[in-house]
């Protein structure tokens, strides 16, 4: 039994025909997803119940064959190129997988830009780092200086005090780097105001609305200590309808066109648009959402019309991260106790929570669940899943469909968890971060391994 790839509706989400008391939907699961002869669920041809007895839990289980295929999905949805958002998870493997499926890599940090680079040797280093795009809002001389060092293909400007930073490196060492000026194009996506970027009233980019953008495409265009290439735009994460995207990127090239075009200020120095990353994905049952390639379809299809309008001649780019990664990963706990309060709801707790899944505290974000040794169950149960931590709202799952007789000891799991969970998790209480494994023909790998005490009492200055 192989899990579909996709069942996404073309426009947004939608009510789903899935029942939510069945065996777990597979279309929320990695593509390799397969139920053994003993009932258990495989992924990358490994069995989740001896992975986790193997690594212990919580654990991150990535299928590498499904990451492959995504990245290849957008390096062909984008023919002007696509670049995995490493915010949405990286480590060294992340970072090789990547680029060796044909994509770029965007950074948000320094440190994301030196994890990237130390995955590769020597020249493979300075050729990767070319493929790298810098973001980050109030980026610091130090980060600025070390891009510009290592050779970053670009550096997305967020500000002016930036190009103040660049001007002034640029006195030091003479170093011209190719830069893209991030823009708010005033258009509000649909999606939780705290990932939700594209507005006016935002704290990254140069609005069009207030001039600024359109001060900065000046002031950039005159600078000697930059190579303004082009504009980028993001109005926000987990975002279901492509026309939102769309209308962003219409905004955004009808602003660019006469300031790049002919006699604008910044005449021929158009050679690329950014639309950003943003796609959503379908965390549970009801949801479903547009496929990579739809998006893809949807914005070039757009992108010809526009640029074609404008005569324009730059190449549309994005940058998707959660759709690469999100679905391609389930997250695996171990029950440590059951509580029953009669008439009100059952607790099951388990041996992680907020330090590897902040997003339910932070967005209300809401998951579903399933038992790896009883895929093929129906999960009448309704319990409420939730973590470790000391926290009421420590809360993984609301209300988790659960096959009957959960007990202490038995495996638990939580599927769409490749995005944003280990990288926003943190050791709060002084609970490690989980371990990360790579399962793909039958072999699982660690990538990132367990965070322990002795890792955090190292920072302690005695």
């Amino acid at each position: 039994m192989n899990a579909e790839v996709s069942e996404a509706a073309p426009s947004g989400t939608g009510a789903s025909v899935d029942d939510p008391s069945g065996p777990i939907p597979f279309r929320l699961l990695p593509a390799t997803a397969e139920v053994s002869d003993e009932g258990h669920l495989r992924i990358g041809g490994c069995d989740l119940v001896d992975v986790a007895a193997e690594f212990g839990t919580p654990l991150f289980v990535y299928d590498e064959a499904h990451l492959r295929a995504r990245c290849r999905e957008a390096a062909a949805a984008f023919e002007g190129g696509a670049a995995y958002a490493a915010k949405a998870f990286l480590c060294a493997a992340m970072a090789r997988l990547a680029i060796s499926e044909g994509m770029d890599i965007d950074v948000s940090s320094g440190g994301e830009l030196q994890t990237v680079l130390r995955a590769f040797d020597g020249d493979a280093a300075d050729e990767v780092a070319q493929r790298v795009v810098l973001h980050g809002n109030n980026k610091s001389f130090a980060e600025l200086a070390a891009a510009r060092e290592a050779g970053v293909g670009r550096i997305v400007v967020d500000s002016f005090e930036e190009l103040d930073r660049l001007d002034e490196l640029h006195r030091v060492d003479g170093r011209v780097p190719r830069v893209l000026l991030r823009v708010t194009p005033g258009v509000r996506a649909e999606t939780h105001e705290y990932i939700s970027t594209g507005q006016a009233d935002s704290k990254f980019g140069f609005g069009i609305g207030t001039g600024a953008a359109m001060a900065a495409v000046e002031r950039a265009s005159a600078a000697v200590g930059i190579e303004l290439a082009g504009v980028h735009c993001h109005i926000g994460s987990q975002v279901f309808r492509t026309e939102s995207l769309a209308k962003a990127l219409e905004a955004v090239t009808d602003f660019a066109a006469p300031l790049f075009g002919d006699g604008g200020p910044a005449a021929g120095c158009l050679e690329e648009l950014s639309i950003g990353g943003g796609l959503g994905v379908a965390y549970v049952e009801s949801e479903h959402a547009p496929t990579i390639t739809e998006w893809g379809t949807a914005l070039s299809d757009r992108w010809r019309t526009l640029s074609d309008r404008h005569g324009l001649q730059a190449r549309l780019v994005a940058e998707p991260g959660r759709a690469i990664v999100a679905g391609a990963a389930v997250t695996l706990y171990t029950v440590g106790s059951v509580k029953e309060i009669p008439g009100v709801r059952t607790y099951v707790a388990v041996d992680g929570g907020y330090g590897d899944n902040p997003r339910p505290m932070l967005y209300g974000s809401d998951y579903t669940a399933f038992m790896p040794a009883r895929v093929t169950e129906p999960r009448p149960s309704r319990v409420r899943l939730v973590g470790k931590h000391c926290e009421s709202g420590d809360v993984i799952v609301r209300s988790a469909p659960v096959p009957d007789g959960v007990a202490a000891g038995d495996l638990v799991a939580t599927p769409v968890t490749g995005a944003y969970g280990y990288s926003m998790g943190a050791p709060y209480n002084r609970i490690g971060r989980p371990a990360v494994a790579f399962v793909s023909d039958g072999e699982a790998r660690l990538v990132i391994r367990r965070e322990t005490v002795d890792d955090m009492l190292a920072l302690d200055v005695l």
